[in-house]
């Protein structure tokens, strides 16, 4: 079986950390396509990758007029490739010469699946958000702060440990999957849309799982940093989007109702903490 990766990496305003995550990916095993998604950056991000691309002939951009978002970026990337893997990577996470190589091997001892591993920060530290469990809007309506939380805690027993979902910064799976779910819902502008392709996979017979023996160091939020309040408005609006599709109809019309207001109330609850950190 063709073993090539292809790597997707969707990129805007990432000048700080797509240099050394381009430099990591050239250097990883079995990557032979690297497919850069930029959306309307201002900074020198399209730069440093155009100096890529004229190293590496497996490094290729497309370059957004505009920002359609996280989900049709990777699409795009997915349509301009053609190797039997893809790896979908954020342009601040830094992967190891034989990550993605391995990622795929348990891949393919285990079938159709949708694979992550351990994300650390910069100081080593784990990241708890990178298991994550599906939404809870029952709980949501009971207690708004604890509902929104997915995390899920790391079992150091299981190698391979099967989570109901994971963070969309790094995400490996066969492209025959991927084709057959029909890739990432572009409906989505920016967050919940990785918790949606998880369900998806499951939902069509696959396995969601961690590789917790592997790592990759990511430097967390590069890109979102400067437009808080935007990134908080698409995480609910996603959040909202993920109900519709998958439990509205199962809902009565005054739950819907009453999600839809504690989807928007905990989005208000944000407003001061963000109004603190832009001061």
């Amino acid at each position: 079986m063709n073993s090539a990766i292809a790597a997707i990496v969707v990129t805007y305003q990432s000048g700080s950390t797509i240099d050394a995550c381009l430099s990591r990916l050239r250097q990883a095993q079995d990557v032979a396509e690297i497919r850069v998604v930029d959306n309307g950056s201002l900074d020198d991000t399209l730069e440093v990758v155009q100096r890529h691309a004229s190293h590496d002939p497996r490094v290729r951009f497309i370059a957004n007029p505009d920002n359609p978002g996280f989900a049709a970026a990777n699409n795009q990337g997915v349509a301009d490739s053609r190797s039997p893997w893809l790896a979908f990577i954020n342009p601040d996470l830094m992967v190891e010469v034989d990550t993605l190589a391995a990622l795929r091997d348990r891949a393919n001892a285990v079938g159709d699946s949708l694979l992550g591993v351990e994300q650390v920060d910069e100081q080593g530290l784990a990241d708890d958000a990178v298991r994550r469990r599906d939404p809870d809007f029952l709980a949501m309506l009971r207690s708004p702060g604890r509902g929104a939380r997915l995390a899920i805690a790391r079992d150091p027993a299981q190698p391979l440990q099967q989570v109901p979902a994971l963070s969309g910064a790094l995400l490996l799976m066969p492209r025959a999957l991927f084709d057959r779910i029909g890739g990432w819902d572009a409906g989505y502008r920016l967050h919940a849309e990785d918790l949606d392709l998880c369900r998806r996979v499951r939902e069509a017979g696959g396995v969601v799982a961690i590789a917790n023996d592997l790592k990759v160091t990511h430097v967390r939020g590069v890109s979102s940093r400067s437009r808080p309040f935007f990134v908080e408005w698409h995480k609910h609006r996603g959040l909202w989007r993920y109900f519709s599709k998958f439990e509205a109809p199962q809902r009565s019309l005054p739950v819907r109702v009453a999600v839809w207001g504690a989807i928007w109330a905990h989005a208000l609850v944000q407003v001061p903490r963000l109004l603190r950190r832009s001061l």
